[in-house]
């Protein structure tokens, strides 16, 4: 028999970095305009970032911004094809290399159909939306993973049933799908399902690396809300999945994405959703290591990042490590009350980070913020 009690064990340290203006910027906000949904690209050089988002919930013309400083300043909306104004969906950014070592920007819209555009020179110049195949989906792709081989990548997304197929004609109830790529993004492959439950709404998968390459986990919402978000594992990149089983109550919330520290632990910025916390429906992140993502143990430290004024409708996050080893995040939100959501950069420096030493312990009170800090 199913249980649909969540579990409710929130023990990591908790910190509370919402009122910290200093690590807060603004990258885009219009009076009276929803901005919702970013996701970003930072380039080789590890400072210039490209962050794109609708102006709209997912629906809605796509804007696009550079920075050349890691996320403190940003250009002026940039322009952009004609056909991102009919963007369907929340856009997904991420760069691919083929087997002859060109790298291109991917620029992905969901729904139905997915389509793409795509950019060979950094993202000055794209091409116009075309679909990937005869297939949609919800969140697509909302993760990307190179599977070893020179030009080959998974991408990850999910459906109910209304998109996948033309007039709603895929299969009923939620399911995590993958399709996959042998040239570098310019070709995809038909869906395959890798993740379902029968019972639940297990949805938005976000993707982790072991530090040694060797398994992969993803992170899943679950959007009945009978139960935590859930977590499953492949051990041969991505082909085959282990069950879904639930993840500690510290990780559950919406749209997982991750990133490694300079020290090795994970990151993990995500919307709480988990109704016993504190912060619900604020943007968190979660510290602890692979071996305690893996292991289902709670993680050390459990960070609000910014308060949303709303109750749920925030933190579709983009995350990135600078070259010094600053956290970028980027996420949309309700920062004002009364007011519509705009986008939001926090940068969490390698000084700040130190603040949260590996193993921190729960009796001891973290070390004071600096005293410029009000």
């Amino acid at each position: 028999m199913l249980s649909l009690a969540l579990t409710a064990c929130l023990t990591p340290i908790p910190v509370d970095l919402a009122t910290r203006s200093d690590l807060h910027t603004t990258v885009d906000r219009e009076a009276g305009q929803y901005l919702g949904h970013p996701s970003t690209h930072l380039a080789s050089d590890g400072t210039t970032l490209l962050c794109v988002y609708p102006k709209g919930h997912g629906r809605g013309p796509l804007v696009l911004k550079r920075s050349e400083d890691g996320g403190r300043t940003w250009s002026d909306r940039l322009p952009v094809p004609d056909s991102w104004a009919s963007s369907k969906e929340t856009p997904h950014l991420y760069e691919l290399e083929d087997a002859a070592g060109v790298r291109r920007l991917l620029l992905f819209s969901g729904l139905h159909p997915i389509r793409t555009s795509i950019s060979e020179d950094g993202g000055d110049t794209w091409t116009e939306l075309e679909a990937i195949g005869a297939y949609g989906g919800i969140v697509a792709v909302a993760d990307v993973m190179p599977t070893g081989k020179p030009g080959c990548y998974s991408a990850f997304f999910h459906d109910d049933g209304r998109f996948l197929r033309p007039g709603g004609g895929g299969e009923p109830g939620f399911k995590v799908y993958a399709i996959d790529t042998t040239t570098g993004g310019l070709t995809w492959s038909e869906p395959r399902v890798v993740a379902a439950d029968s019972f639940l709404h297990l949805c938005e998968p976000g993707l982790v690396r072991s530090p040694t390459g060797d398994r992969w986990a993803m992170l899943l919402r679950e959007n009945s809300r009978a139960k935590n978000s859930h977590v499953c594992f492949s051990d041969d990149h991505g082909v085959t999945w282990s069950t879904p089983r639930e993840l500690p109550a510290a990780l559950t919330g919406d749209r997982h994405q991750a990133v490694y520290l300079t020290d090795g632990r994970l990151l993990v910025s995500f919307r709480d959703t988990h109704p016993e916390s504190p912060w619900l429906g604020d943007w968190v992140a979660w510290i602890g290591t692979w071996d305690a993502l893996a292991g289902g143990v709670d993680g050390e430290y459990r960070i609000r990042l910014s308060d949303n004024h709303h109750r749920w409708d925030c933190a579709y996050p983009a995350i990135e490590r600078l070259a010094d080893g600053t956290v970028v995040a980027i996420t949309y939100g309700h920062w004002v009350e009364g007011e519509q959501p705009f986008i939001r950069a926090v940068h969490v420096s390698p000084a700040e980070l130190a603040r949260f030493p590996s193993g921190g312990d729960m009796s001891e009170q973290l070390p004071a913020p600096p005293s410029s800090v009000q």
